[in-house]
């Protein structure tokens, strides 16, 4: 069984999609360290006057804090932003009017925590984008490793057969123990086409509502890799790859 571990981003980008897509399994990661300037609580829409990014304002107390544990401030007046913006730079465009509805009732509903938030706009944009992949929180799951000890463990307790990483990680997994666990390990690329986009020349990392927006349900055709996922063969004698 493939299984992919993400933390949670805010509407993310349609690489976050086509991850989920790939696996059979996907695991929010949700019980880590809350990273600062990270897409925890942010993301990008296109607009006439460039890139412009969307901010969720969250209660950030000490740097141990959870994923889970970050509350959402609600002092500010944030989702009269959000909204606002996306009525200004996508607001002429053909399916604005199918999507934009339930965003915004997903925003009024006054979830708690930035993950919560978090997931419940996933799971809305993953049934958007016809994906049926299973979801689970890693907060579910007994832990009590560190860093790829942690990882292992979690795919252990799903039975899973291999990982799908975001490439990022190459440079810090530990491969032995994936070698040790006969778990093998792969990395997602990503490389899609472009499709008609308001506002000038195309921007491809920018929220998956960018996409719905202008493609509708065609937008699934547009979120597959042209680039096949990086595989390593973990065999028990060999040295790391």
């Amino acid at each position: 069984m493939r299984v992919g571990i993400i933390q949670s981003n805010y509407i993310p980008w349609r690489g976050y999609f086509d991850f989920i897509n790939s696996v059979e399994v996907f695991v929010f990661l949700d019980n880590i360290q809350y990273t600062k300037r990270d897409w925890r609580n942010r993301n990008r829409i296109k607009t006439k006057n460039g890139v412009k990014w969307l901010t969720v304002p969250v209660q950030y107390k000490y740097a141990a804090q959870r994923i889970d544990d970050t509350r959402i401030d609600y002092n500010q007046k944030w989702q009269v932003k959000h909204l606002r913006a996306m009525e200004h730079a996508y607001g002429k465009m053909p399916y604005f009017t199918k999507y934009f509805p339930r965003y915004r009732e997903i925003l009024e509903e006054g979830y708690l925590t930035i993950s919560t938030l978090n997931q419940a706009l996933i799971r809305w944009l993953m049934s958007c984008l016809d994906i049926n992949t299973p979801l689970r929180t890693a907060s579910e799951f007994k832990l009590t490793g560190q860093r790829t000890e942690r990882l292992i463990e979690l795919l252990t307790q799903l039975g899973a057969t291999t990982y799908l990483s975001g490439p990022s990680a190459a440079s810090y997994l530990e491969y032995d123990l994936f070698r040790k666990a006969n778990i093998a390990l792969e990395f997602k690329s990503y490389d899609y086409p472009p499709y008609p986009q308001p506002h000038g020349s195309f921007v491809p990392d920018v929220t998956v509502l960018d996409l719905l927006f202008s493609m509708g349900g065609e937008a699934k055709k547009y979120l597959k890799s042209a680039v096949p996922d990086r595989a390593f063969v973990i065999e028990p004698e060999s040295g790391a790859p």
